[in-house]
């Protein structure tokens, strides 16, 4: 042995994972993170908007027309949306904010799938299983189906 001091490795404190990779899973358990409690829209929301945006844009300067992703997102929210009319829209939101117990992300999912039964909601989205019962659930499911177009 050498009478030379040992080196002994530093040991940092664990850091603290940062927001953008934080584990964020829909599953049985709905873990968003930061984004719990932010605003979602349905795909009939976001094309409402998105329709909205496009057309004062068609009346603004040659440079802010066009936008290629603006234009995708809104062909494919055109596609998907399963509520087309302003009155529809602001209907099922109502109908969705009954249900205080679902988390806001559970409801927009609720309000673009616009499944038929309790057991297709629950197996698409897994999370509402114990928050609000078949029955209840169902007659929900109901509703926005006779407001889908």
């Amino acid at each position: 042995m050498t009478g030379l001091p040992i080196k002994r490795p530093l040991i940092a404190r664990p850091k603290a994972i940062p927001p953008s990779e934080q584990v964020i899973e829909a599953g049985d358990t709905l873990r968003l993170g930061s984004a719990q409690d932010l605003d979602t829209l349905t795909v009939s929301e976001a094309s409402l908007i998105i329709n909205a945006v496009m057309a004062k844009r068609r009346q603004a300067p040659e440079n802010l027309r066009y936008n290629p992703i603006l234009q995708n997102t809104l062909n494919y929210c055109d596609a998907f949306a399963r509520y087309r009319t302003r009155e529809s829209i602001e209907a099922v939101e109502r109908l969705l904010s009954a249900y205080p117990e679902l988390a806001k992300s559970e409801r927009a999912q609720l309000g673009s799938f616009c499944c038929r039964d309790a057991d297709e909601a629950k197996t698409v989205i897994p999370s509402p299983v114990d928050k609000v019962d078949d029955e209840k659930l169902q007659e929900l499911l109901d509703e926005l189906v006779k407001l889908a177009v």
